[in-house]
């Protein structure tokens, strides 16, 4: 059983700033490499969600794990409030389109979970429905890796609430990042209680596990997803096809 209240939000004690970066910066390069070998085998894809409160950095956190790669292949996308269209059908309908395909790399900032979390924590569902939406997205995502050799990565982006307060009101106060502020992001944090519980327990009844990825200083936020991306992309052991010179051969 996760509790999140275990897990820290901030980088282990003892740790080099500089050095973190350097290697940041090291390990993004390598996962460009390892992309592109994805794109030439087109054996695998990967789906990467980065999903956690306002102000967690899944943006900066999508630029400076893949900020190396090529486009070609790689592709974010956010779930926000459904259109019209959208809401008249089932919630995963408009997820399924979204995910990768084989030699694809796709970031999800914010995604399905957003229907068993915002929903939930306004009332706007009822419990049977989040344990039938839970139970869905179990079914879609191991469907995902059975069927389509999809690799995926869920980080929850553990953010302390004082780190938010920070981040919010450095919105208000930097002229550079008031473009950023959104007054709906102060109203959806007097909820904080009831989206931790909602948090916890998705994470709890999913079958693909979540990583608890701290947040609180983006320089260490920046390095251990990165990680985590750069060593799953090592482990799916990807080689780059080879050409046949009997075959190639013209005439």
């Amino acid at each position: 059983m996760i509790k999140l209240s275990e897990f820290p939000t901030t980088a282990p004690k003892g740790l080099n700033k500089k050095y973190i970066k350097e290697e940041t910066k090291e390990i993004a390069k390598r996962i460009a490499e390892l992309h592109e070998i994805m794109v030439a085998e087109k054996k695998h894809s990967l789906l990467v969600v980065l999903q956690g409160m306002d102000t967690s950095g899944k943006d900066g956190s999508t630029h400076e794990t893949f900020k190396y790669c090529t486009p070609v292949g790689l592709s974010a996308y956010g779930f926000k409030k459904p259109t019209d269209e959208e809401f008249a059908h089932d919630f995963l309908w408009r997820v399924h389109k979204q995910t990768p395909g084989k030699g694809e790399i796709k970031v999800f900032v914010r995604s399905h979970y957003e229907d068993v979390l915002i929903q939930r924590v306004h009332k706007w569902i009822d419990d049977d429905r989040v344990t039938a939406r839970i139970n869905a997205i179990n079914a879609f995502e191991e469907n995902l890796i059975n069927d389509n050799n999809t690799t995926i990565l869920k980080f929850y982006m553990h953010l302390s609430k004082e780190r938010q307060l920070e981040k919010l009101q450095e919105r208000i106060d930097n002229p550079d990042k008031n473009w950023k502020h959104n007054p709906g992001d102060w109203k959806e944090r007097k909820h904080w209680d009831a989206y931790m519980n909602a948090y916890e327990d998705a994470i709890n009844r999913s079958t693909v596990p979540w990583i608890i990825a701290p947040v609180d200083q983006r320089w260490y936020r920046n390095y251990f997803i990165a990680k985590k991306v750069c060593d799953t992309l090592e482990s799916l052991n990807m080689k780059k096809p080879i050409l046949d010179h009997a075959e190639s051969k013209i005439g």
